[in-house]
């Protein structure tokens, strides 16, 4: 086995220092030198067997479970190490045959019923609501930042996601909108505030519902919005505007027809549809198993060239795509940084062994952004050609107008 793990270690790290500890406290190193000098340390000897068969589970599991431990810099260093040696990567055979079985067989699984879209929610959304008060912004924003210039601020730049999707919508006021996927009702709130819209969010979270539905009476919102406990394809209403942010994510490759024929028939014949999710730069690729069973269990990251064919069959129009390529990366830098500072909290809230995972799903998620091929696409859907201006000018005017209604809005609630 150590000859197996010296050879996965040269395969994984041709730059940069990276250090294997076995139990037995032999060292394997591979790399040129340079960079941070890291070092794995092994505490079991089950653990170097699991890792080499099956590295991309095996490496977030031992973390997790504490038998695996990072010194010289933390498990974002180490994540961050691979990640800059995927181009270089030449993994073992096994590691290629697995990945192409999974592959090949996960696409025939990847559907999510009604029953199991629940399931899958509750799995992620509704454990202890105060973790999430740990490394969120106030609003809430569980998705990716818009991050308008360098060094700007989580908070602005969530408020400046939620400019950016409302601008691209071209909000009249009273418009009827759709929110699917509406979270802890942070973006319909905007929308009715700021846009003066009227709002219905769908959300299969009871903990996400009743904080939504909270807070919509705090701000007095109550009339203009209302949130449900209900899947998007027991829909049947029409709306101005249809958006969902975070959610696609969730449907399952299988569904996307579905999904996409649901939007079809819930927007008026002018409206205007913008879908904001995670994809894939590189290419069709199975979700990575450690996220699968650990952290968003039934989700799926598709490439561009897997959503278009189901939208064109639906008989929509793309009228707009943006690739925001950094911005997530970003995003989980400032969320990591914000659960870090206050993992204390989380350990008292939940235990050690949470915390361990939970670090190293920010950490490697935005490794994967970062380095891994991932990205985050907002997709604009129309009926009609005609549905929204010729020039994408009118975004930034669109932008410009919220701000000045986010500024009175501001004053109105400071003067009170």
């Amino acid at each position: 086995m150590k000859r197996a793990l010296q050879s996965l270690l040269n395969s994984c790290v041709q730059k940069g220092s990276l250090t294997l500890e076995l139990p037995g406290g032999e060292r394997l190193s591979a790399g040129d030198g340079s960079g941070l000098p890291l070092t794995i340390r092994l505490l079991d000897s089950k653990a170097g067997t699991e890792l080499f068969f099956n590295p991309q589970m095996a490496l977030g599991e031992l973390f997790t479970d504490g038998r695996l431990q990072v010194s010289g810099g933390s498990i974002y260093d180490l994540l961050e190490l691979l990640g800059r040696n995927l181009n270089c990567l030449t993994p073992p055979q096994l590691g290629r045959l697995r990945s192409m079985v999974r592959n090949a067989f996960g696409r025939w699984t990847l559907r999510n019923s009604r029953r199991r879209a629940r399931v899958n929610v509750h799995y992620h959304y509704d454990i202890d609501d105060r973790i999430y008060e740990l490394f969120l912004d106030p609003d809430r924003q569980y998705s990716c930042a818009y991050f308008e210039t360098p060094g700007q601020s989580l908070d602005a730049a969530q408020l400046a996601k939620k400019r950016h999707i409302a601008a691209k919508l071209l909000i009249k006021p009273q418009a009827k909108i759709l929110d699917i996927g509406c979270g802890w009702g942070g973006l319909a709130l905007y929308l009715a505030d700021i846009a003066g819209a009227n709002v219905t969010g769908l959300t299969l979270s009871p903990e996400q519902l009743k904080v939504a539905q909270r807070r919509a009476d705090e701000r007095g919102l109550s009339s203009h919005i209302e949130f449900r406990l209900e899947d998007y394809r027991a829909l049947n209403e029409c709306f101005d505007r249809i958006v969902s942010v975070g959610m696609f994510e969730h449907v399952g490759l299988k569904d996307y027809d579905t999904y996409f024929d649901t939007v079809r028939r819930s927007l008026k014949h002018d409206g205007v549809a913008l879908i904001h999710s995670i994809g894939r730069m590189d290419g069709r690729s199975a979700t990575n198993p450690w996220f699968a069973k650990y952290i968003f269990p039934g989700s799926y990251l598709p490439t561009l060239a897997e959503v278009l064919p189901s939208i064109e069959r639906a008989g929509l129009i793309v009228t707009d795509v943006e690739i925001l390529r950094l911005h997530y990366a970003d995003t989980l830098s400032a969320w990591r940084s914000r659960f870090m500072a206050r993992r204390a909290e989380a350990a008292a809230v939940l235990d050690e062994r949470f915390c361990r995972m939970w670090e190293f799903y920010l950490a490697a998620a935005e490794a994967g952004f970062r380095y891994g091929g991932l990205m985050v696409f907002q997709i604009q859907l129309a009926k009609t050609v005609d549905a929204v201006p010729r020039v994408r000018s009118y975004i930034s005017a669109e932008e410009d107008k919220l701000r000045g209604r986010e500024q009175e809005t501001h004053q109105s609630v400071a003067a009170e």
